[in-house]
């Protein structure tokens, strides 16, 4: 089973929805980053459950501990393991679900694969285990503030309800100003209306979130079978729930002829930059210094509390009826989550390019 995510900046991680606790390792960060505890807690707060009324019920404090790596509020280089504990688990609530398989959830396959399940929750395959990625993602956004790179993902689209106008006409600094995080309050309160509804059916929905990277130097990536692209996309699909990534004009291009696609080369006061960003700031798998932006689509919740046909262990029908906390849509406590992973691929990368133009003064 693969735990570990990343080639020189890597996070590694442990626990199960219903254990004792989360955690993970971080090996590769920098020495000498001031480590702001504060913030990591903030970025673990903006994804803990039962913040909202539009989220699960749940009420976890998700309070990080900090193990080691760290000195006199520095990063000493070292690994630096941490801890979450798992204090609200209502375990019982699956225990009509030892025998059966969920629709659309990583029950059928993981038994099969594994020839064993956690049914609480399930398990490893739950979304609880994504706290880890928070706070590997909160230490590689410490790392990337001094230079100067900005990480900013929001929801741009729930159900059919989705915002009309480019990233770079909403001020991203609002995302926090509601609770379904989305820079548009007008789009916003529609959107929570919407899965309000969608609550109160027992049903789920699913949406889009919307990522920015801005700041981010030229010659990050590979352009063969390390692509900065190919590198978020992965980062991506792995976040639970997730369908769909998308960068630059993406699908929408498609329709559209070379001519009116290309970027177009231009002299900016001495400095090339490009006249549009169709590309979404990666080509030929490289960044080329314009802002990288993509699209994560998420599917709705699989967990409806609704009957459902279903099938056991021994190949039986049946019927299944979740109970529990859940959330209607994942998109809000999935917002940081998508930042996380984007701040974790971007600072690896830096990592890789260093590492590089320092075996080339090795002789020097």
């Amino acid at each position: 089973m693969r735990n570990t995510f990343g080639q020189l900046f890597t996070l590694t991680t442990f626990g199960e929805s219903h254990g004792k606790a989360v955690g993970g390792i971080v090996d590769g960060m920098p020495p000498g980053i001031s480590i702001d505890i504060p913030f990591i807690q903030k970025e673990l707060n903006r994804r803990r459950p039962g913040q909202s009324k539009i989220t699960t019920g749940r009420q976890e404090a998700d309070q990080v501990e900090l193990l080691s790596g760290i000195f006199e509020g520095q990063s000493t280089g070292s690994p630096i393991g941490f801890l979450v504990h798992n204090t609200n688990q209502h375990s019982q609530d699956y225990d009509n679900m030892q025998e059966l398989f969920r629709p659309s959830h990583a029950d059928y396959t993981y038994y099969n694969k594994y020839g064993i399940r956690d049914h609480r929750g399930g398990g490893r395959s739950s979304a609880r285990v994504t706290i880890s990625r928070c706070v590997g993602g909160a230490l590689a956004k410490l790392a990337l503030k001094p230079l100067g790179i900005s990480i900013h993902a929001y929801t741009s689209q729930v159900g059919d309800i989705a915002l009309d106008k480019d990233y770079s006409q909403y001020d991203l600094s609002t995302i926090e100003n509601n609770i379904v995080r989305c820079p548009d309050p007008d789009k916003a309160s529609e959107m929570e209306a919407l899965i309000s509804q969608v609550k109160a059916e027992g049903d789920t929905i699913g949406g889009i979130i919307t990522c920015v990277i801005q700041g981010c130097p030229i010659g990050l990536g590979e352009p063969e079978f390390g692509k900065l692209h190919a590198q978020l996309g992965a980062a991506m699909l792995g976040i639970n729930a997730v369908k769909g990534f998308e960068y630059g004009d993406g699908f929408d291009g498609v329709t559209a002829r070379g001519s009116e696609q290309n970027d177009v080369f231009v002299n900016d006061n001495g400095i090339i930059n490009t006249a549009t960003n169709h590309s979404g700031g990666i080509q030929g798998g490289i960044s080329n210094g314009q802002d990288i932006y993509f699209r994560v689509a998420f599917k709705p919740v699989a967990t409806i509390l609704r009957e459902q046909n279903t099938i056991d262990i021994h190949g039986n029908a049946t019927t299944i009826t979740a109970r529990g906390r859940h959330d209607p849509c994942v998109l809000p406590r999935a917002v940081p989550i998508v930042e996380a992973m984007a701040a974790m691929v971007i600072l690896d990368h830096l990592l890789l390019n260093n590492s590089l133009k320092s075996l080339k003064n090795v002789n020097k």
